[in-house]
Order: structure tokens, then sequence, then C-alpha cells
């Protein structure tokens, strides 16, 4: 997939490790390389990359603070070596954290759940009813049934099947959870190994579960601070 970045990084050492993972495994083009956070103000002032990797801890300006002042057109793949931000990041417009040093292993993943974060973008884009109401199809035995995202409730994963679960019906389709998580982004969040939930569904939150319709479904401590980021947002 042909997109832009840029880096934003006071380490030349992680600078470089990046660049040499985006032009050795990615079409990206990679605009720019900054190496702090007022560079990267000025030139984000007259180009607009499709996302920016950003370190966080960074001289003058964090990589948290730059964030903040950013448009929220501006997508954010964070890159750092301090894990305990991973929360707070995803109050930005966050595709993925990365934990240094960065393998390459954990680089293809993310390059995975990037594009197909803007490769399901661009298809909703283009999924719209009249309405104006997102759907997509479910191939279940030799029907393909067509649902309305806002009407899930939950996803349900059976090791290599998911459950997609509505207040009209409950499907079954041939799908590992944790590809069907990598496409989504709020107000759809994983919340356990076998649960993502739409948090527009939820009834309420009590001691560690979920309630929605009739089904409890467990908050695990693997997930929970990036539930509780995205339900932050709506706490009064």
């Amino acid at each position: 997939m042909n997109l832009s970045c840029i880096i934003i990084d006071d380490e030349p050492n992680a600078v470089n490790l990046l660049e040499i993972l985006v032009n050795q495994n990615t079409k990206w083009q990679l605009l720019a390389k900054c190496y702090d956070a007022l560079e990267a103000m000025a030139f984000l002032k007259n180009h607009k990359p499709d996302f920016i990797f950003l370190d966080i801890n960074m001289p003058q300006l964090t990589g948290m603070e730059l964030a903040g002042l950013l448009s929220k057109e501006t997508k954010i793949v964070f890159t750092t070596a301090y894990s305990e931000y991973a929360a707070e990041s995803y109050t930005f417009q966050t595709i993925d954290y990365l934990l240094k040093p960065i393998t390459l292993k954990r680089f293809l993943a993310a390059m995975q759940k990037i594009e197909a974060y803007f490769s399901s973008r661009g298809d909703n884009e283009k999924l719209l009813s009249p309405a104006g109401r997102e759907y997509f199809f479910v191939k279940s035995g030799r029907e393909l049934r067509r649902i309305l995202l806002e009407d899930i409730q939950y996803f349900e994963g059976e090791k290599e099947y998911v459950r997609v679960v509505t207040a009209a019906s409950q499907l079954l389709i041939y799908r590992r959870l944790k590809d069907i998580d990598e496409q989504l982004a709020p107000p759809f969040v994983r919340v356990h190994n076998s649960y993502i939930v739409n948090t527009k569904q939820l009834n309420k939150i009590q001691d560690n579960h979920i309630y929605i319709a009739n089904k409890q479904i467990p908050i695990s401590e693997k997930f929970k601070d990036r539930f509780m980021a995205v339900i932050q947002q709506r706490i009064f």
C-alpha cells in the first residue's frame, strides 16, 4: 500500500533502524526524519503525511505533548522504550504503540495493522448506505449476510472462529479475533483474549465486567488500560 509517513525521534540509531524497516518492508514514502518535536511541527505545517512515527521521550517537547498539539487528522504510531504510556497514547489518534527495541516481527505486525487501518477507512467510505450507515457482509454458510456496524454488540472468539453478536442474530464466521481486532477502531475495543466490544452498546461497567444487554463480559488486565482510556473520554 502506498502511504506516506515521517519519523520523529531524537535518537539517530532509532531513526536509522526505523528507516531501514520502512524501506525494506513497505512501499511507504518516508517524507522526513525529524530529530525533535519543534522540527516536526515546522514540517507538518506544510506537509500532511498519512501518519507519523512518534517517540515519546524527547527534549524540549515530549511526544505526548506534541500529540496534544497536532490536528486530529494526524494519525500516530508511537515508538518508545516506555510501556507505561500505552493507555494514555490511545487518547490520541493512535494506530499502534511500538516498544523499543523494535524487532522485525513486531514491525511487520504493525505494518499490517497500519495498512489494515487505512484500507478499512477507505472501504468504510465506499460501504455507506444511502442513510450514511456503515455496513459489511458476513459469509454464513452459502449466504452473505449484511450487518450494520452499529448493530454489533460484541465479537466473541472461539478458537479459529468468531461469533458476531447483534440484538437480532448471532453469526459464526471463520476468522481469528486477532485479525478482526486489527481492522477495527473505536468504538470497538478489545477487552479480553476472547472479546471485542462495541462501546456504544454498553449498559454499564462494574467489577471488571462489561454488561451489554444480558451478556456479562470480563475485562482482562492485558486490555484494561486501553479500554479505560477510550471510556475515560466519555466520563463526566
